[in-house]
């Protein structure tokens, strides 16, 4: 197994690390600590991809795994941040139900034989979800709760999904279209 790889389980594996200390209060600056664990996460997704790219090590189970083990890592935190109050859960759906569409669309044209790689679109919704995740976390780590931010970023957050998503169906839809 190549490093990218071992990279992107990392990070899948630090998911349950990263929850544990964000929703255990009685572990001292648990906010904080799942801060670094989800930024530390959040920067094996920028390096495993440009070490695969860098020295060709871009494998069909990177491509799954990848934005997979993402989407997981994202979720994990945005659902707790609803539970948690810190986060519009009507924002939170929008951002579900583009990714439970694109990976179906996945599915759907991997029974084809095509790998729908992310596009700038989807890159860039990854990457501002996850700074928005860690400003979040390190503005309630430190104990300042601004509702009014929170929703500013979460809501950036869903727009840009929203568009990505557009893109996704747009490029794709010859592969889903119900008058075929």
């Amino acid at each position: 197994m190549n490093l990218p790889n071992k990279l992107t389980i990392l990070r899948v594996i630090l998911i349950p690390v990263f929850l544990v200390f964000l929703l255990v209060d009685a572990i001292p600056f648990n906010v904080i600590l799942a801060l670094v664990i989800f930024a530390a996460a959040s920067l094996t997704d920028m390096i495993d991809g440009k070490i695969a790219r860098k020295y060709n090590l871009v494998t069909n189970f990177g491509k799954f795994l990848d934005p997979l083990a993402d989407k997981m890592l994202v979720m994990a935190a945005l659902v707790c941040f609803c539970g948690m109050g810190w986060a519009d859960v009507v924002a939170v759906i929008i951002i579900l139900a583009r990714e439970f569409m694109v990976s179906a669309l996945r599915l759907v044209t991997a029974g084809e034989g095509i790998v729908v790689a992310a596009g700038i679109w989807g890159k860039l919704k990854t990457a501002f979800t996850m700074v928005a995740v860690v400003v979040i976390l390190f503005a309630e780590g430190i104990g300042f709760h601004s509702f009014l931010l929170n929703e500013i970023l979460i809501w950036i957050a869903a727009a840009l999904t929203i568009i990505s998503g557009a893109q996704y169906l747009a490029a794709y839809w010859s592969h889903i279209d119900p008058s075929k």
